[in-house]
């Protein structure tokens, strides 16, 4: 018997007008999202009196990086502050997330008596607030003034938000991994940390992407807690300079001198380049897990 030759033909891809019409519009939402960025960093490297004559444009009269310059003419103190902003946010990210889901597993346990009762105490907190005197006072206090920790253990206590978030991650995974690891002898540590929280490495992943943006735009804590400047973050020292210049610029205007045109405007965007680079060269690396966290978390199975 001669062996009938089965041929597979793969079907077309069928395109249709809605298709067609969906890309486009997703293409143009992209672009539309994409512009700014780009108009942002045009303008930061725009003459400032070409900025004052014909506003912002994607094609400058003339180009300029003396915004630049002005910010790093004190190169010390700009990167000095760069630094301390990256190792506040490395550490405390690291520390915040894996206390986090510590916690969320806790809550997470069926075993655990009270869990629902314990999760009231971080519910209540996120929805009211003593306020900024009695912060400031426990963090003066517990001697966080001047030093790093007052730039680190502020923020450090983990948001209720993500707490929650990262417990109904866990409380869908089956309750069959935890029942047989604990007959194989495995105690609560070892559960968490090997199997629980590398298989919630999704939401976990999300939550340290909103730690890790706390961090680093984070100058509240500078201005209330730190007057050392060599402890400035970079958030706070942009946040200096910024204000020294529209000061200047308003100083020169009502004494009507025929100064050079500090960059206002330019330097606003020169800042926001430099604020956002680290954190948009990190978010695609963790989209994927960003977006598969926010939707499997949010919801309780």
């Amino acid at each position: 018997m001669q062996q009938e030759a089965v041929v597979k033909i793969k079907p077309h891809k069928k395109y249709s007008l809605a298709n067609f019409l969906i890309a486009l519009f997703i293409g143009a939402f992209a672009l539309m999202c994409l512009l700014p960025m780009v108009l942002t960093v045009i303008v930061s490297f725009t003459d400032e009196g070409a900025i004052m004559r014909n506003g912002y444009s994607f094609f400058p009269e003339k180009w300029s990086a003396y915004a630049y310059k002005l910010m790093f003419q004190g190169g010390s103190s700009v990167m000095r502050g760069y630094g301390i902003s990256l190792l506040i946010t490395f550490v405390g990210t690291l520390i915040a997330v894996l206390i986090t889901s510590l916690a969320a597993y806790t809550l997470a346990n069926k075993r655990v008596e009270h869990c629902g009762k314990i999760g009231l105490f971080f519910f209540v907190p996120m929805v009211f607030n003593a306020g900024m005197v009695p912060w400031y006072l426990i963090c003066t206090r517990l001697g966080l003034r001047n030093n790093l920790w007052a730039l680190l253990i502020p923020n450090l206590l983990f948001n209720p938000f993500n707490l929650f978030l990262v417990r109904n991650y866990m409380s869908g995974l089956p309750d069959s991994l935890r029942e047989s690891a604990t007959i194989d002898g495995a105690n609560d540590a070892v559960i968490a940390t090997r199997i629980y929280i590398p298989l919630s490495l999704p939401v976990i992943a999300t939550i340290g992407l909103f730690y890790g943006l706390g961090y680093w735009n984070d100058w509240w804590n500078a201005i209330m807690l730190v007057d050392n400047k060599k402890l400035f973050p970079i958030q706070y020292l942009l946040l200096q300079l910024r204000s020294q210049i529209s000061m200047l610029r308003d100083l020169q205007y009502m004494a009507g001198a025929g100064y050079v045109t500090p960059p206002s405007e330019s330097i606003k965007m020169a800042t926001a380049v430099i604020t956002i680079g680290p954190i948009v060269l990190l978010y695609p690396f963790l989209q994927r897990y960003y977006i598969k966290g926010m939707v499997v978390g949010a919801v309780k199975e």
